[in-house]
């Protein structure tokens, strides 16, 4: 049973199954065209010619001869193997619960026995936005279950359409896959391979089965930039000293002219790169300033530079470019997740589980933890969790186990302050009582209030000082008398 669940199933020879082949493969299209096996596209206006490759024109490629194409690729590609996937179900009390058990979680910790899930989402994110299409091989167990996913070269694997309208697919580029199988081309049916791919074009047969790279639109930007650098760098190294000019005022020939010449590359290229030139023939050297040519050519690098990452739809911000304009790393990332890494996550989660066959959002789905994303920025994650607890979203041991800290006890339950109430219970809460009445007067009480005599008046301040001052000379009078006596 488990030969028959991996070798013969996918053994078959691509040369003996020529009903796959559909009859408009091979007709002319119009450009740009996409190099198979080199890789790379080749502009329209450059293809046009017979021989383009005669007249110093190369291939736009899809590597990392462009720094920042490099940049925006790798920034999806890191960025999705950091965050962890999970199996979701939704259970009977409205909330979710995360399936350990099976075979899609399996294959998110470890999807075959040589690669890492980081290493899986890492190649297969970046051949995604390279080429526009991932594909995996999907081997299974004797249950009938997935059990293994290899990533396949995008350059050599595409779809083929069958006269019936089913779909198979033609695999290469594995090394690992292709020695244990026997080493022959693969073609596969479509339930056994994982293909992520972006918008399809009217050019790219089988449609709608092959996807584009959004470096297509770029590649105009992409040439810009590979022209400028090659310009700049053809630039440096054929002078000496650039931004200058050799000038004489003695009428020269052709032959002088060279002779002069070889002679400044002998002392001043090459070896003897900023060695002291010797002048002769009455050379002088004059300084010849570009800073405004430079400067236009630095403006439109950076110009082309926000094409390229337009086209990816990458804030600037993510690969350290142009002012941060945003407060806190969680909105930067927000900002990305609303614009292109969210439909990144999305688009791959929904192949994954269209490839395991799940029911998809809201039942059972997969899903990629962004708040991975966020490990760095520990005040704004304290911050939301506190909150998160105050307002009674989360339990405190929910808060605690987001940051892998021990349970405690009596924390599993929500806590809300005593005077958050539904509305629905306000008519229920019962009045507050009144405060207690005086008590009675006592008659005894007050008649010896009225045997008391009453309080004196209030009189006038100088009054009461003159009586105070009276009051010290009687005293002072009467201790007199005493002494005296």
């Amino acid at each position: 049973m488990s030969e028959i669940a991996t070798k013969p199933r996918y053994r078959v020879k691509a040369g003996r199954d020529t009903s796959l082949v559909a009859k408009a493969e091979g007709e002319v299209r119009p450009g740009p065209w996409f190099l198979p096996i080199t890789g790379g596209w080749l502009p329209a206006d450059v293809g046009s010619s017979m021989n383009w490759w005669q007249l110093g024109y190369d291939p736009i490629g899809l590597g990392t001869q462009s720094a920042m194409v490099e940049a925006c690729v790798s920034a999806y590609a890191q960025t999705v193997a950091m965050c962890p996937g999970d199996h979701w179900r939704s259970n009977d009390k409205g909330g979710r619960d995360r399936v350990t058990t099976s075979a899609l979680s399996r294959i998110l910790r470890h999807p075959n026995d040589y690669q890492s899930i980081s290493d899986f989402l890492l190649n297969g994110t970046r051949s995604l936005y390279l080429q526009g299409n991932t594909y995996a091989l999907a081997l299974r167990n004797d249950r009938y279950e997935i059990d293994e996913l290899h990533l396949m070269d995008s350059n050599l694997s595409y779809p083929r359409l069958a006269t019936t309208g089913d779909v198979f697919y033609q695999l290469a580029g594995n090394d690992v896959i292709e020695r244990r199988l026997g080493g022959e081309q693969l073609i596969v049916p479509q339930r056994d391979v994982l293909h992520i791919r972006l918008h399809t074009v009217r050019h790219r047969f089988p449609r709608p089965l092959i996807g584009e790279s959004p470096l297509v639109a770029a590649y105009a930007d992409v040439g810009m930039g590979s022209a400028i650098a090659s310009q700049q760098l053809k630039f440096y190294m054929n002078e000496a000293r650039p931004s200058a000019v050799l000038s004489t005022d003695l009428q020269l020939d052709k032959d002088q002219v060279q002779a002069l010449r070889d002679r400044w590359n002998e002392q001043a290229k090459g070896l003897h790169q900023g060695g002291t030139p010797i002048l002769t023939a009455g050379l002088k050297v004059q300084p010849w300033s570009q800073g405004g040519k430079d400067a236009a050519t630095a403006e439109m690098l950076k110009l082309s530079n926000e094409h390229i990452a337009l086209a990816f739809r990458i804030p600037l911000q993510v690969l350290g470019l142009g002012g941060n304009n945003l407060s806190s790393t969680e909105m930067l990332m927000q900002s990305w997740i609303a614009s292109g890494l969210g439909f990144a996550l999305n688009h791959i989660e929904e192949a994954i589980g269209l490839l395991f066959g799940l029911k998809g959002q809201p039942d059972e789905y997969v899903e990629f933890d962004t708040a991975a994303l966020l490990r760095s920025a520990l005040k704004d994650r304290i911050e939301a969790l506190a909150r998160g607890v105050q307002g009674g979203i989360y339990a405190p041991n929910e808060a605690r186990h987001s940051e892998s800290l021990d349970a405690v006890p009596f924390g599993d339950e929500p806590r809300v302050q005593q005077q958050v109430v539904p509305l629905s219970a306000v008519s229920k809460i019962p009045a507050a009582p009144a405060p207690p009445a005086a008590p009675p007067a006592d008659p005894a009480a007050a008649a010896n209030d009225d045997a008391k005599p009453p309080p004196p008046e209030k009189g006038d301040r100088d009054a009461i000082q003159r009586e105070v001052r009276n009051l010290f000379a009687c005293a002072d009078r009467i201790g007199r008398r005493r002494i005296t006596s």
